[in-house]
């Protein structure tokens, strides 16, 4: 949900997106297929599936065999993948450099979120800093910026952005169980979140649960 309202965003700005998802050993598939599939939806350039087996070193409810909660507690919840976003990010800056892009846009959200370290502005700022003393584009070329659309809204800011853009966003998956077909369970933190989003905003809810 998050990311296709980021590239709707930069497609809106003028920007030629190269969409980029990483395959961590997360718990499903289903979340891949649908980056591919939105990707094709909101004309990116290309789509790229990176491969980093974070299952090896475990540590989370969506790389290991911790049950996902129903109910989201307190401070840092279980699914959090340890250094993730970081990861991520990463990836897309080393890529960045090979396209010879100057900007790397990301769908964090630090208002309607779980509690995630790595979805917050103070860790977007810093990675930025890192950028440009880590590269060749950042210490010789035009320097890199990390834009993050998101930031600041509500899911139901999200939800209503995507509307205004006309994003299908039964096309998208959110859920940490979602079926092999990217239906939803409609329990987990990441459900409840867009659920409420939806509500929040007044619009119908076009999540496909099973």
């Amino acid at each position: 949900m998050d990311s296709a309202v980021t590239i709707a965003i930069a497609r809106e700005q003028g920007y030629q997106v190269h969409a980029l998802s990483v395959a961590y050993g997360q718990r499903h598939s289903s979340e891949l297929d649908a980056a591919a599939r939105v990707a094709r939806m909101l004309g990116a350039v290309e789509h790229k599936t990176v491969h980093v087996d974070l299952r090896s070193i475990g540590g989370s409810a969506l790389t290991a065999d911790i049950d996902v909660p129903e109910q989201g507690g307190e401070g840092i919840p279980v699914t959090y993948v340890p250094a993730r976003n970081t990861i991520m990010l990463s990836i897309a800056l080393g890529w960045a450099e090979v396209l010879g892009s100057t900007d790397i846009w990301c769908g964090v959200n630090a208002v309607d979120y779980s509690g995630y370290p790595d979805c917050r502005l103070a860790f977007i700022e810093a990675f930025e800093r890192l950028a440009n003393v880590a590269t060749k584009a950042g210490v010789e070329g035009a320097g890199i910026r990390i834009h993050a659309p998101l930031m600041a809204m509500s899911k139901a800011d999200i939800a209503r952005e995507g509307q205004r853009l006309g994003i299908d966003f039964s096309a998208t998956v959110s859920c940490y169980r979602a079926d092999a077909e990217g239906r939803a369970c409609g329990h987990c933190d990441a459900c409840r979140l867009r659920a409420q989003g939806f509500r929040d905003a007044g619009l119908d809810d076009p999540t496909r649960y099973a």
